[in-house]
């Protein structure tokens, strides 16, 4: 397993660990790779009941690594990213998240695809995908109206605006707000609860919840086949660059 994705079963739950802090938890396609084989690992184990994802350092993830989509290969439903998104919609285990400082785009949208997620009092949520010249990814143009609400949505998908926890929390996106101290242990604590209930109940119950993921895989699809065309456009060239200035400026 890739050092940039950390692995660690305790007690049932599986415990993934976003590891580049440096780069501000930024995933790359190697730990896209990483995070798939996490998952697929974690499904095939039947002492694992519960999986946590969570990031080291300041923040939790500040979106893909935009260099690794400027030089990597062409996006479409083959993509590296697409594995470990279809991963997200077919899971059969609970999915929990530790989200702290900042959380950024795939950071956020990922987050529809969680059962439980505990955020850190001063976490900050943002999505700027059109402001990037993209478009949402992760189903999050389907998952995001269905939680709250199309108005809502479209604030947060079209104006990328950041939000804070308390926010998060208002709107549904998140279970629990808690000081930074204490994410780990909360996370952790609801984690273990998961893990301690009756196995196939639990699947059963979540498998209901969840519905059938077919839409949510064909909303992956078109979101991927727009979101390859716009790498390729000026619009994309232009606002990445102006981003890369401003990043380099500070």
């Amino acid at each position: 397993m890739s050092e940039l994705v950390r692995v660690a079963a305790v007690d049932g739950v599986c415990e993934i660990r976003l590891n580049r802090p440096g780069k501000r938890n930024a995933i790359t396609f190697e730990m896209y790779a990483a995070l798939s084989a996490a998952f697929a690992a974690a499904e095939a184990d039947a002492a694992i009941r519960a999986l946590l994802l969570s990031g080291e350092g300041a923040g939790f993830c500040a979106g893909n690594d935009l260099h690794d989509f400027i030089a990597g290969p062409e996006f479409s439903g083959a993509h590296p990213v697409m594995g470990f998104l279809k991963g997200l919609a077919t899971l059969k285990k609970p999915l929990l998240a530790a989200v702290h400082g900042q959380t950024v785009g795939i950071g956020v949208t990922l987050l529809l695809h969680c059962d439980l997620v505990i955020a850190a009092r001063t976490t900050q949520f943002s999505m700027p995908f059109v402001s990037l010249g993209l478009v949402p990814e992760a189903a999050s143009s389907l998952l995001l109206p269905r939680l709250i609400g199309p108005q809502r949505a479209a604030e947060l998908l079209l104006l990328g605006k950041p939000f804070d926890a308390a926010a998060a929390h208002s709107l549904g996106l998140i279970n629990h707000v808690v000081e930074e101290s204490a994410l780990m242990g909360e996370a952790r604590s609801l984690a273990a609860g998961l893990a301690r209930q009756p196995p196939f109940a639990l699947a059963a119950t979540r498998r209901l919840l969840r519905g059938d993921p077919t839409e949510i895989l064909a909303r992956m699809e078109e979101e991927a086949r727009i979101f390859g065309g716009q790498l390729k456009s000026e619009e994309f060239r232009a606002a990445v660059n102006a981003f890369l200035a401003r990043a380099k400026a500070r």
